[in-house]
């Protein structure tokens, strides 16, 4: 006799059988004892939850010749006929083959002769939702008055694609995903049937995997039951059959990323990829273990909600103390994005390598979260007393902590203890010869080139700001007007206006006093836009004359 397969070895015959769908099958067991049966059912629900099985049960049920509370007695020939599919009033369509109007009719058609044994005529009709829409019309008639003795149950994974005037002449049913401890509990009651030895953890890794489908569960278990045939199933073969990724891997690469340890990351890929992993699962179960990371850090109580072992949990409260919630947030996000790209990808390994690398190099990414991880690893630098190097600009992209001038040509920042950013104190230089109020002019002219050197938000916000000068002082001093309300951060902030005084010094080679002001709040009078007319007639040695332009007929 051929091996038949776990899922239909032991698809449930009763309502009894059937596991985490209570509400469901209490309701249809109720209305058979009560005789109050309904003319059309809708089962919906995600794939593996039970529909189509439920189905097959009520249609035994309703015809049965002595049912027992409610369920089928598997035992008259009605059953038995149902059961092996020889029985010509259950008639079991796949609409995803048969959606067309003509099947409709025929069905149409076939309702008007009686069953020839039993009380009820059933149509089971599979994956509703693919039948085109000439079909559903032909339909409506019969599924909203049919004779007495016929019963649709239609089962769909879409109930949003199927017609409101289809949906409110059914029962709908929501079959919802089973929860891991059910599907674990079913899986070892059918394990010892079986005879297989098998490790608990195995299991309830099996039934995680499976993501609230009992049928995907069986259909994994019967994979590495077939794999290591006559063998102890363990924790770590299904790990190596279904081609995931253990959680100690996923705490050694997480580390890896905290220590900004690209090299390390790459080797580590690299393993999994050697050993077969799957890159899209290995994505997925990362995400996932970043979340349950997530929740032991803002949680105490979390050992329900996770479904980890002990050993696990204390791995994982002893990693939340390591890293920020916003830093895990942008992990999650990077991955996420990840996963969703990997989807059509024909280079996924170079999609991951990347997603680790912006995991690692922070300065990749200009969002908020990217900036916050920077600040992250800045401050471990400075607590381990590491020298830091600053790009010219750093910082200015979100309007941080920005350091006095003279501070250190190379330097953002100095270590505590005054110890310098940068090995040594900096040679003394001559200061900078202060601007006249020509050079404002200069400034005006190079305000893009001033700009471009910032970074992130701080260098938004410079970029619809108006350069401006007092017209009634005369001063050279330059004051930068910010338009847009979200400025309001770097307004009065002496960093953010010591930052761009040394950007402008750098480029003009004068130092120009900053006073930043927002356009909406500020009092001052006298400002005016900086004009370069007098720069460019001092370039070209001549007068400058502007030509109106003709107005439009």
């Amino acid at each position: 006799m051929s091996y038949t397969a776990l899922y239909r070895k032991f698809r449930p015959d009763t309502f009894e059988d059937v596991k985490g769908q209570e509400h469901i099958v209490t309701t249809l067991k109720n209305q058979i004892k009560a005789n109050r049966i309904g003319h059309a059912y809708l089962f919906c629900g995600t794939r593996g939850t039970g529909k189509t099985t439920v189905a097959k049960i009520l249609a035994k049920a309703v015809n049965c010749e002595h049912p027992v509370d409610g369920s089928p007695c598997n035992q008259c020939e009605t059953c038995r006929a149902i059961a092996s599919g020889a029985s010509m009033n259950v008639i079991e369509i796949d609409a995803a083959s048969n959606n067309g109007v003509d099947n409709i009719r025929e069905i149409r058609e076939e309702v008007a002769y009686r069953p020839t044994q039993g009380k009820y005529k059933v149509y089971i009709i599979d994956e509703v939702h693919m039948l085109s829409v000439g079909a559903f019309n032909a339909l409506l008639k019969t599924l909203e008055e049919p004779p007495s003795y016929v019963i649709f149950i239609l089962a769909t994974t879409e109930a949003h694609k199927i017609p409101v005037t289809i949906l409110s002449r059914c029962q709908r049913y929501d079959f919802r995903r089973i929860t891991i401890d059910t599907i674990s509990a079913r899986l070892m009651d059918l394990m010892e049937q079986e005879q297989v030895e098998v490790e608990e953890r195995a299991i309830r890794y099996v039934a995680k995997a499976a993501d609230g489908s009992m049928r995907d569960a069986l259909s994994l278990l019967d994979q590495c039951i077939a794999f290591y045939l006559g063998q102890t199933l363990t924790y770590d073969k299904v790990l190596e059959v279904l081609g995931t990724v253990d959680t100690e891997v996923f705490s050694a690469l997480l580390r890896q990323i905290l220590s900004q340890n690209v090299v390390g990351c790459i080797h580590t890929l690299e393993e999994l990829i050697t050993q077969g992993k799957e890159l899209g699962q290995l994505v997925t179960d990362f995400t996932w273990y970043l979340r349950n990371l997530l929740l032991v850090k803002n949680s105490s109580n979390m050992e329900e909600v996770l479904d980890v072992s002990t050993e696990h949990l204390k791995l994982l409260q002893e990693e939340s103390t390591m890293v920020d919630t916003e830093t895990l947030m942008r992990y999650i996000r990077v991955f996420s994005e990840l996963s969703g790209q990997l989807r059509y990808a024909s280079q996924k390994r170079v999609l991951v390598e990347i997603a680790l690398i912006k995991l690692c190099r922070p300065s990749m990414e200009q969002g908020l979260d990217s900036v916050l991880d920077r600040l992250r690893i800045l401050e471990e630098k400075v607590e381990q007393g590491i020298p830091l190097q600053a790009a010219p600009g750093a910082g200015a992209g979100y309007g941080g902590p920005v350091p006095p001038t003279g501070a250190g040509q190379g330097c953002g920042m100095a270590a505590p203890g005054g110890m310098p950013g940068v090995g040594g104190t900096a040679a003394p230089q001559e200061a900078p010869k202060k601007a006249a109020p020509e050079d404002l002019q200069q400034v005006k002219r190079e305000w893009k080139m001033i700009v471009g050197q910032s970074e992130g938000m701080f260098k938004q916000m410079l970029l619809t700001a108006r350069p401006k000068y007092n017209g009634d002082t005369g001063e050279a001093k330059l004051y930068v007007e910010f338009t847009n309300p979200l400025a309001a951060n770097y307004v009065n902030n002496p960093e953010a206006a010591q930052m761009l005084e040394r950007l402008i010094q750098g480029r003009i080679g004068k130092s120009v006093e900053v006073e930043m002001l927002l356009a909406a709040e500020h009092q001052k009078t006298g400002l005016a836009e900086i004009s370069i007319d007098d720069l460019i007639k001092e370039a070209v040695h001549m007068p400058v004359v502007v030509e109106e332009e003709p107005d439009e007929e």
